[in-house]
């Protein structure tokens, strides 16, 4: 008899093990698969998302260029900066996507908008066109090159003439497209780091 039960006695620590074992295991798995995806993958559906919005512009920006000589690169980078990636409230519900300002009787919205006056940030309000299509869009902003404002239509020249887009990002900054007193590093990078130039034939 006794030695039956010590045969018994060590047998239940062994359960006890197993069961301990097979409970770690299984709260493992549960925290595996409630673990949010790596923030690599994220970051991928992020870049891919911003070659989207290249890939859907660049065609089109490639065609302007055979018409009228502006470079891809400035077109695209300029889309990019002027409407985050497509996701302003100007570019995804009015089709905007450089800020271009509505002057006389063209459909506009008024909405907020950052200025850069006497050395700071201010908010005001503007008049913006509001087009059917992104390409309307590209369309307004080359011709808005192409033939400059009533008050000077060689404004933009020298954004039409430059042979890179160095020198194009600079002519536009001179022009005074925006009060951004970075206006043209910032395009720069942006043509940079996404390797924009790579449209410019």
């Amino acid at each position: 008899m006794s030695a039956r039960r010590k045969k018994q006695k060590t047998r239940f620590p062994l359960v006890f093990l197993g069961l301990f074992l097979i409970g770690i295991a299984f709260i493992f798995s549960l925290n595996s698969l409630a673990d949010p995806l790596p923030k690599e993958e994220e970051t991928n559906t992020e870049a891919i998302s911003h070659e989207e919005f290249i890939d859907r512009i660049a065609p089109y920006a490639q065609e302007l260029q055979k018409g009228y000589g502006i470079l891809p690169s400035i077109i695209i980078g300029q889309a990019i900066l002027e409407s985050d990636w497509g996701q302003s409230s100007l570019a995804s519900e009015y089709n905007n996507l450089f800020g271009i300002k509505s002057f006389g009787h063209s459909k506009k919205v008024t909405l907020d908008t950052q200025e850069f006056y006497n050395g700071e940030w201010v908010t005001i309000q503007g008049d913006f066109r509001v087009y059917d299509t992104w390409e309307e869009s590209m369309d307004d902003h080359t011709m808005l090159f192409v033939n400059g404002v009533d008050w000077n239509p060689a404004l933009y020249v020298n954004v039409l003439t430059a042979n890179d887009y160095r020198s194009a990002a600079q002519a536009l900054q001179d022009a005074g497209y925006a009060t951004d007193p970075d206006y043209a590093s910032k395009i720069i990078q942006v043509i940079e780091t996404y390797q924009l130039n790579r449209f410019d034939q």
